[in-house]
């Protein structure tokens, strides 16, 4: 079904979104370690760890975490010359950070909620590897707001703040490869009120949750700091959950193409349902391939492994019928299998293929007993493999007789989803107690000026043009602009060479993102000063991106950058015009714009172009 078929209201949609986002805090939430990201090639060390899960304090198991650990993986962290005892969990958790939970409060006050009477740190059981110690700590900072939309308002059920998750850099024989640099960075996570009835409002509410937080200034901006997690259900489907949204762009196709997920798997109940589908035992069927030629089920069988196999009463056609762009409901099956450590699985929809025949088909079904109406799915792995998975994938089926199983499910690029785990429930929430609660004080804390109504103050303050305004409020460098102005440098250099110069040199290949706001301060405190002209800011930048380790004073100096004196600049201008005489005598002020890019050229960036037009009109006019 296509979008322009889907009735919102009358399917009943409902969503509701949790924002993360990584504050930029100078160390972490638990410890001091700083808060900048690594290349894992920098690692000084590793370690492992294997981690099952707990019971909650009320003796409780999270069957999340029950799943994953059933998938037993060895994992590997790569440490740094940062890394502390507290990132290891070889030492106890220091007090919570006090500018990270400024910070929330700030947050909080954008969005009119309202701030607990205390913060008390949480442990919610992670066991997919992401947290050295097997929990993320987490605490409840404020509940209660709402934000607007066109489409009407949406309630804020609460704000927490936690620490962020160890970064998954590789796949290992054994297990997963993490890296430590990103663990610990202190998180905000927004949860809304599942006010949301189209995908479009669900996009608008975490624009303008985004707009928020980059009021204050003091978060993370670039690819991986902000993670959108969007809740969906249906009248007849169920809730689910989408994780790591990393585009706001994606949002509304997520939205979008699980409802049409859902529709599809609403109708394949409903056509189960009149066929009287079921699912039978899974069998072991190995022995109906021993001469295969498949190279997928040869392989598994050649390495000592077995094929097994289960009847999907009532669902031929079923398991290949697509219920989301280019995924099918055999995808669903196969990323169940996938998870107990299979390649995937094969199934008589779309048999015979990848090298099995008409007749292994055959066999398949006489040997689980399938008749026409019937499909069957089959694993072929290791044998400990093989049986995990295709139970797996069993269970899965049953599922799809139930309709739309409640779960955790991951964004893929293309705006589709994969099964990941299923739905988390209270079990895994226990209180930390290796920190103490904090009394949070929101009257100490100033509410930021929105983005919004900054772009208005830029205009009206600064004179900067709305577009130059908004680029500048809305970009990574806003809170280096305003202490540029604050120092001196004139706002419309500063807002140009922060948005529109970075930009043209990025195009031009400059490795820009070798620039710090050092750079930024010394060039632009040089053309304050008078030691470098505007025209020199773009070539000074040049030389700073490809070595950054100089001071903008060395590096002008170095390339002959600094700014001329009066005298110098007469001296160019005078003798440009003096070898040009025939043309300026011929032509009078006509000559004046190929001469001025003569000047500019032979002076090379070192004068103000106000002062070398000045001059040269002064020449020109006394020849003409």
């Amino acid at each position: 079904m296509s979008d322009s078929e889907y009735d919102y209201e009358t399917l009943g949609l409902v969503a509701g979104l949790e924002i993360h986002q990584q504050l930029d805090t100078a160390t972490k939430l638990f410890c001091d370690c700083p808060t900048e990201l690594r290349d894992p090639e920098e690692s000084t060390h590793r370690f492992t760890r294997f981690l099952h899960p707990t019971r909650s304090e009320l003796g409780e198991l999270d069957q999340a975490a029950v799943e994953e650990s059933k998938v037993e993986r060895e994992f590997e962290y790569l440490a740094y010359d940062t890394t502390c005892l507290v990132e290891a969990d070889d030492e106890p958790p220091h007090r919570l950070d006090e500018e990270a939970l400024e910070t929330a409060l700030e947050i909080a006050q954008l969005m009119d909620m309202g701030v607990v009477d205390l913060v008390q740190v949480m442990r919610k059981i992670v066991v997919d590897g992401s947290n050295t110690s097997g929990f993320q700590r987490t605490s409840l900072v404020a509940t209660g707001g709402q934000i607007e939309t066109e489409a009407g308002p949406v309630g804020i059920e609460d704000l927490l703040l936690e620490e962020e998750s160890a970064q998954r850099v590789a796949e290992t024989d054994d297990g997963v490869r993490f890296s430590l640099d990103r663990l610990g960075i202190p998180l905000v996570e927004i949860g809304t009120s599942p006010d949301i009835r189209s995908p479009e409002q669900a996009r608008d509410a975490a624009a303008q949750i985004g707009m928020l937080l980059r009021s204050t200034g003091k978060v993370k901006r670039g690819l991986g700091t902000i993670r959108q997690d969007v809740n969906v259900s249906i009248a007849e489907g169920a809730r689910v959950e989408i994780k790591g949204v990393q585009s706001l762009d994606d949002i509304d196709d997520i939205v979008r193409n699980e409802v049409g997920r859902q529709v599809e798997l609403v109708a394949i109940r409903d056509e189960l349902e009149s066929r009287g589908g079921s699912v039978a035992e899974p069998i072991d069927v190995t022995e109906t391939f021993a001469d295969t030629d498949s190279g997928v089920i040869g392989g598994a069988l050649e390495a000592g492994g077995s094929v097994m196999a289960v009847r999907l009463v009532g669902f031929d056609g079923l398991v290949g019928r697509e219920i989301a762009p280019d995924r099918r409901l055999g995808t669903e099956f196969s990323d169940h299998a996938k998870r107990h450590g299979a390649g995937g699985i094969f199934h008589t929809d779309e048999l015979p293929a990848y090298g099995v025949t008409e007749e292994e088909v055959a066999a398949l079904r006489g040997a689980v007993e399938a008749t026409d109406e019937d499909a069957v799915a089959i694993v072929a792995a290791e044998t400990e493999v093989a049986a995990s998975a295709i139970e797996a994938v069993a269970a899965r089926a049953q599922g799809a007789i139930d309709g739309v199983p409640e779960e955790t499910r991951g964004a893929n690029e293309d705006g589709t989803t994969r099964y990941l785990r299923p739905l988390p429930g209270a079990a895994r929430m226990y209180p930390e107690t290796d920190v103490p609660p904090v009394e949070p004080d929101p009257g100490e804390v100033e509410t930021p000026e929105l983005l919004t109504e900054k772009v208005e103050r830029y205009a009206a303050e600064f004179d900067l043009d709305a577009g130059l305004a908004e680029q500048v409020a809305y970009g990574r460098r806003m809170p280096l602009f305003e202490s540029l102005v604050a120092d001196g440098v004139n706002p419309t250099l500063a807002a140009s060479t922060l948005e529109s110069t970075v930009t043209e040199l990025r195009r031009d290949d400059v490795p820009v993102e070798n620039l710090t706001d050092r750079h930024f301060e010394e060039v632009l405190g040089m053309v304050t000063d008078g030691d470098l002209p505007n025209e020199g800011v773009t070539d000074l930048l040049t030389v700073l991106a490809g070595e950054p380790a100089q001071s903008a004073a060395d590096a002008a100096e170095a390339a002959g950058l600094g700014a001329a004196g009066d005298d110098e600049v007469r001296e160019v201008v005078l003798e440009v015009v003096e070898r040009n005489g025939p043309q300026v005598e011929e032509e009078g002020m006509q000559a004046f714009s190929g001469l001025m890019g003569e000047c500019m050229g032979a002076l090379r960036g070192k004068a103000d172009g106000d002062l070398v037009s000045q001059l040269l009109r002064e020449e020109i006019q006394k020849r003409a």
